[in-house]
């Protein structure tokens, strides 16, 4: 079974930073496109940046110029760093993987559990 943890999360002052990590484990044959969805009480879910298997980034643009995506496909991990955090960055953040887990066995998604991102004075 595939299992995407992620950690990183907290409690963080406006204008601080974060750093989000996603690790993917059980049987993982490739990883292609990982990525970061966050959700608050009463928002909508906002896609908050992607990453490919060659690395390519994409940020929404509330996220440009302060979150900046990164893989260690080594590791079958991918972090998230957040700097210059606002308060309405607080939100639940979920990582997910599209994964092959085998040679027998195509791509799915993978989800993490989610790791809640506070920040506030």
């Amino acid at each position: 079974q595939v299992q995407l943890v992620e950690s990183g999360g907290g409690l963080v002052q406006p204008g601080g930073s974060l750093r989000l990590s996603c690790a993917a484990s059980g049987s993982i044959l490739s990883i292609g496109a990982m990525g970061w969805y966050r959700q608050a009480p009463g928002r909508e879910r906002e896609l908050v940046a992607t990453i490919t298997s060659s690395s390519v980034t994409n940020y929404a643009d509330s996220a440009k110029g302060r979150f900046t995506m990164a893989r260690d496909n080594a590791k079958n991990t991918v972090y998230l760093q957040m700097n210059n955090l606002k308060p309405e960055d607080t939100a639940t953040y979920d990582c997910f993987a599209n994964i092959r887990p085998s040679y027998y066995a195509p791509q799915g998604d993978y989800w993490g559990q989610g790791t809640q991102v506070t920040v506030s004075s």
